[in-house]
């Protein structure tokens, strides 16, 4: 038997004392509390109680329709659409019998309410951007509708800096790249985004992002932006007149940030060849280069430069594929190698600046699929690259004052964003 010394054994007394003292006291501090006199004391186990349920009214129903949701993916048949949907196979027979039905395009979300047993309500989804069609049961009958969609605007804030290039940047400020390709267009009259970008070079933009049924469905406009390019900066905020949905986009003294014709014919390009004396890929001689060649894939969109009039639309010699163009004045610019024209693009069609009106190819004297452009004063080749451009009117005196409110909030917002750029920057 192990024996316990005896300061250890007076020790374990005590705490046990201790112990006994502490538990009487809880036992004293229950015993305290006296039960209500209507109170009734149960003894030994839990009663239990079966309590009978009806199954009838204790079950929710069923619901009346179903609301669904599919995408129409490449390889979809129309009927596969609708089966995935939950309609039934003469419903979808219906339903492919209208136009309306084969108007939907690949990468379109199809919602439909559709009834437990495969009758649907109705039947929704977008044509392009702003159109919604619209299938709904009318007893019998099926009324198909076409209504304007109705989105959430909701602004937007991004910040970003240049490491590679300006998509790259879009891309880690979690930034769409249609909002690059405007920002790009907004300050394309100051900045060559072909040849100007420089590591460093940041931005910062508000834009739209429009919501339908709390997703987000397509970016909008560009409201407010900042581009610091080689320690400059240049600013812009979209302003329309009250009377008209028309607007542009200004510099915080009001004066137009659009120029009479943009730098370039296409948005993001290369210039393979530039304006001068250059010796001939084909002929292996020395010409005069007239225009500026700038590199792209075939079936690249080639924008007019500036509000004009089509002059010439057809094949032109060595240029293949040619458009010409008549602006304001003596001005005249010239598209060639073109693959394609645009759509209504023939002599005597007025054209507005940023509209298509043809894609780049490799017509003509090409060695490889690029547009050659070249602008001309009174039928003489300038450099489109360097020649001074002249603004567009500024704001109205009279609507500087609500320019200058509705500018005032905008600002602040980019005044923040720059602020987090610099930051970033040290």
């Amino acid at each position: 038997m192990t024996q316990v010394a005896p300061k250890r054994r007076a020790r374990q007394l005590g705490i046990v004392a201790v112990f006994v003292l502490a538990l009487s006291g809880v036992v004293g501090a229950f015993a305290t509390i006296a039960p209500a006199p209507d109170a009734v004391m149960l003894e030994g186990d839990i009663i239990r109680e079966p309590y009978p349920i009806d199954l009838e009214t204790a079950l929710l129903p069923a619901p009346e329709v179903f609301v669904r949701e599919a995408l129409f993916v490449r390889g979809d048949s129309l009927i596969e659409l609708l089966e995935r949907l939950g309609i039934d196979a003469v419903e979808s027979k219906r339903l492919t019998t209208f136009y309306a039905m084969h108007r939907l395009r690949i990468g379109t979300m199809v919602r439909a309410d559709v009834e437990p047993g495969g009758r649907f309500r109705s039947l929704s989804f977008l044509v392009g951007s702003d159109k919604e069609v619209r299938f709904e049961h009318s007893g019998d009958e099926i009324r198909v509708s076409e209504d304007k969609v109705h989105y959430e605007v909701v602004p937007l804030a991004r910040s970003g800096i240049i490491r590679t290039s300006l998509f790259a940047a879009a891309d880690d400020a979690d930034m769409p790249d249609s909002i690059a390709i405007q920002m790009a267009d907004i300050f394309g009259g100051d900045i060559d985004f072909h040849r100007d970008l420089r590591k460093e070079d940041h931005f910062s933009v508000v834009y739209e992002m429009l919501y339908r049924d709390g997703l987000p469905v397509r970016t909008g406009r560009v409201l407010a932006a900042e581009f610091v390019n080689k320690g400059k900066a240049f600013r812009a905020v979209f302003f329309a007149a009250a009377d008209s949905g028309a607007g542009g986009y200004y510099a915080p003294d009001g004066s137009n940030l659009r120029k009479a014709f943009l730098r370039s014919p296409l948005e993001f390009s290369r210039v393979s060849s530039g304006f001068g004396t250059r010796r001939h890929p084909l002929f292996n001689n020395w010409r005069a280069h007239t225009g500026v060649d700038y590199a792209a894939p075939t079936g690249t969109r080639i924008r007019a430069t500036g509000d004009g009039v089509v002059e010439f639309a057809g094949r032109k010699g060595g240029y293949g594929n040619a458009v010409i163009l008549r602006h304001g004045g003596q001005n005249t610019t010239l598209y060639a190698h073109l693959n394609h024209f645009a759509r209504g693009i023939r002599s005597g069609a007025r054209v507005a600046q940023g509209e298509t009106i043809g894609a780049v190819g490799s017509t003509g004297w090409a060695t490889g699929p690029h547009v050659h452009y070249e602008f001309r004063v009174a039928g003489v080749p300038r450099n489109p690259l360097t020649i001074a451009l002249p603004a567009a009117r500024p704001v109205p005196a009279a609507l500087m004052p609500a320019y200058r409110n509705h500018a005032a909030g905008l600002t602040a917002q980019l005044d923040l964003l720059a602020s987090t750029n610099l930051a970033l920057l040290q």
